[in-house]
């Protein structure tokens, strides 16, 4: 069996180019876990070393893992269906059921969807659809993007141009042009940026209702009432990236139910499949959908290959059901409220913990030098408190970008009060270990 493993490692290592890793510390190290099952929030690797996955993988297992009848659904489709061009106005059923279903559980009149394959070509198409549309309207001017600090958009061009965290915009050197930048909880500096640059050169705003990858920054409670105001008075379109937040995530189907405001456009991918397929898509307004069809002269130029892809709209359908019939939404704002109760008891015990937060089943604890005045370390501690923790059976995940030393959590819809006791237990030992190992005081 070690024979084999240490073939497989030696393959990873060779062969194997890992998204978002350290790429010497694939050679030097191999993988950090070879995954061979999954059964609910659990992750078993390829030595029998069963975790918890605190972070839904990528805050999207939503249903947890293992579901055999989504396996049959996507079986069942692959068999009759596995996938037609929907190019041309060719279309399948899985396709048209997904949109309608998506339109009954969409905010206010989000109703028609343009599908993609995930969350970086949903925020792609997000941005050149609403430059289409000011161009449909007369207004070719307006065409500049604005999003904001801490937020994470994706890593394909637009997305990356887009994305506020500046390490993801140096890793090239060649940015799309016209996407600016606000402070993340601040319409002050919105509506200063749009008098500098001109409401008539300015398509969209863009936010996520929780900033995810960014650091799990959650929204003052007026915040995107005053953004959705300030975008209507400017004529810019606001677009939610609900990539992360959707579907149950933060304990309402979408992440903008909490404030109560409706976007123009909303990107999604992750929790529409719960990662059993690849699928995302962009949802529009009745308004813009009805000015596409009437001022459109032509075809609509962008698409992709995989774009109502039938297995995985399929699988999307069934993803749905599973979260309504299980009552998931409801179970990830009550377990939220159960996890954020933990995050305060560790506070207590561990005086490394600076500020905790949590939005349904998605959260954050800030690590400290001192509770008092929230100074951070010299070298970030949130690594090595993650790696404590999946020694002993807990994958999550630290962000050190932008001088943020903290650890981030999204466990499956599914968890209950007992595994989330498990997570804090696991947590706590995890903080003492790298607080014995710093000589700090508990």
């Amino acid at each position: 069996m070690e024979e084999y493993i240490r073939e497989l490692e030696e393959l990873d290592k060779k062969y194997f180019i890992h998204p978002t890793s350290p790429i010497q510390q694939q050679q030097t190290d191999g993988p950090g876990f070879i995954f061979v099952k999954g059964e609910g929030i659990y992750l078993e690797d390829i030595r029998g070393k069963r975790v918890i996955d605190g972070m839904s993988s990528l805050w999207n297992v939503n249903i947890g893992h293992g579901r055999k009848e989504i396996g049959k659904v996507a079986m069942e489709q692959m068999t009759q269906l596995a996938f037609n061009s929907c190019f041309s106005t060719y279309s399948n059923e899985p396709a048209i059921r997904l949109a309608a279903k998506l339109a009954e559980i969409a905010p206010g009149d989000l109703s028609a969807t343009f599908f993609t394959s995930g969350g970086s070509e949903s925020n792609d198409t997000a941005y050149k659809l609403a430059r289409h549309y000011w161009i449909l309207k007369g207004l070719p001017g307006k065409k500049k993007i604005i999003t904001r600090t801490r937020s994470y958009h994706g890593v394909a061009m637009g997305a990356t141009s887009a994305t506020g965290l500046k390490p993801f915009r140096d890793f090239t050197n060649s940015l799309a042009p016209d996407f600016y930048y606000v402070d993340n909880f601040s319409p002050v500096t919105l509506r200063e940026l749009i008098e500098k640059e001109g409401a008539e050169t300015i398509a969209a705003f863009v936010a996520e209702p929780v900033q995810g990858a960014g650091g799990v920054h959650i929204a003052p409670e007026q915040y995107f009432n005053e953004i959705r105001e300030i975008c209507d008075e400017n004529h810019i379109l606001f677009i939610t990236d609900e990539v992360i937040t959707g579907f149950g995530r933060t304990g309402t189907y979408f992440g903008i139910e909490h404030y109560g405001v409706v976007p123009d456009m909303m990107c999604f991918a992750k929790g529409v499949t719960s990662g059993y397929a690849q699928l995302g898509g962009v949802m529009m307004s009745r308004k813009m959908h009805q000015d596409f069809i009437e001022l459109s002269t032509g075809t609509l130029l962008h698409g992709y290959t995989y774009s109502g892809h039938a297995m995985a709209c399929s699988v999307a359908l069934k993803n749905l059901e599973i979260i309504e019939r299980e009552n998931l939404i409801e179970n990830a704002k009550q377990m939220g409220i159960e996890m954020l109760a933990g995050f305060k008891q560790l506070q207590s015990k561990h005086s490394i913990i600076g500020e905790v937060r949590a939005l349904g089943l998605m959260g954050a604890i800030e690590i400290v030098k001192n509770q008092k005045t929230n100074e951070h370390f010299s070298a970030p501690l949130a690594p090595l408190i993650v790696s404590e923790a999946a020694k002993r059976g807990l994958v999550i995940r630290a962000v050190v970008f932008d001088d943020q030393d903290k650890i981030v959590f999204a466990p499956p819809l599914t968890i209950n009060k007992e595994e989330i006791e498990q997570m804090m237990t696991i947590l706590s030992d995890a903080f003492l270990a790298v607080e014995a190992a710093q000589n700090l005081t508990v």
